[in-house]
């Protein structure tokens, strides 16, 4: 069980979300992913959100004098936060807010050195979250112009070059860069050229994806509480998946498992099992 950044270093530890009300955005998740909330330790301004009992991601409250988007942020573990910020500086890169201190730990907020916004954290962990396992996000990806570059960066950043126990190894496969923590697959970083489409039309960001039972529900439910549609639906054998933005604008990624009718589903490594309630 690991309860420290230093013992998973690199691989990612946490999704955030900073929002302008804090009370409207926990009724909006509540009632499209099912979210209940508790309080962070960090003040009134931040929650916890829980999916049966499990922490799944963190809400904040915006703060007037931070120049942070409205926006879900993935934030990967580090071992040492100073280390990490001067690391991101030097290789053209921008930090937005910290290190600043936080309870148990210290975290950062960063743009990459095409602009996409990401989270550094050194201390405690909440024990077990791990992208891809049960209640936490099922994925994370990047969509940015050049996946080569990027995965450079942040494997220089956050020492993805698999050394030692607990660290990410990133490689190269057809079209887009796989990061995997162990024997899982926990992010993609994907390019303008795996796309389909020029530099110009890429804004990179990271994208945070969240399971769902049902996919038609949860976009009836999220537009019938003021959110919004924000991509097409798409497919694959395993799985279905939109892109929705909440009422504040904040994007994020719903997927469901993708049915193969007759009451069964496929599940996330695409075998057949029972269909989900």
């Amino acid at each position: 069980m690991s309860t420290s950044s230093h013992e998973i270093a690199g691989a990612p530890c946490w999704v955030s979300l900073m929002t302008r009300d804090l009370e409207a955005a926990k009724r909006f998740y509540a009632g499209v992913l099912g979210w209940r909330f508790r309080a962070s330790g960090l003040g009134d301004g931040f929650a916890v959100a829980l999916r049966e009992g499990t922490p799944v991601a963190g809400i904040g409250a915006l703060a007037e004098p931070l120049d942070v988007p409205v926006a879900w942020t993935p934030y990967f573990a580090v071992e040492d936060a100073d280390v990490t910020a001067g690391r991101i500086r030097e290789r053209g890169a921008t930090m937005a807010v910290g290190p600043l201190t936080f309870g148990t730990g210290r975290a950062g907020l960063a743009a990459d050195p095409a602009g996409a916004v990401f989270g550094f954290w050194e201390g405690a962990v909440v024990p077990d979250w791990s992208v891809g396992r049960g209640s936490a996000p099922a994925w994370l990806d990047l969509h940015t112009r050049d996946a080569l570059a990027s995965s450079a960066f942040y494997g220089q950043v956050l020492g993805w070059a698999g050394e030692g126990p607990g660290r990410c190894v990133a490689s190269h496969e057809h079209d887009h860069v796989v990061l995997r923590h162990g024997s899982d697959d926990v992010a993609h970083i994907s390019g303008s050229a795996a796309e389909g489409t020029s530099d110009a039309a890429i804004r990179p960001r990271w994208r945070v994806h969240f399971p769902v039972p049902e996919l038609e529900a949860t976009i009836t439910s999220a537009v019938g509480r003021g959110g919004s549609v924000a991509s097409p639906v798409g497919t694959s054998a395993a799985s279905r998946w939109v892109e929705l933005a909440d009422p504040d604008g904040a994007r994020f990624t719903v997927v469901a498992p993708q049915s193969l009718g007759g009451g069964t589903t496929r599940t996330a490594d695409g075998r057949a099992g029972p269909a989900l309630p």
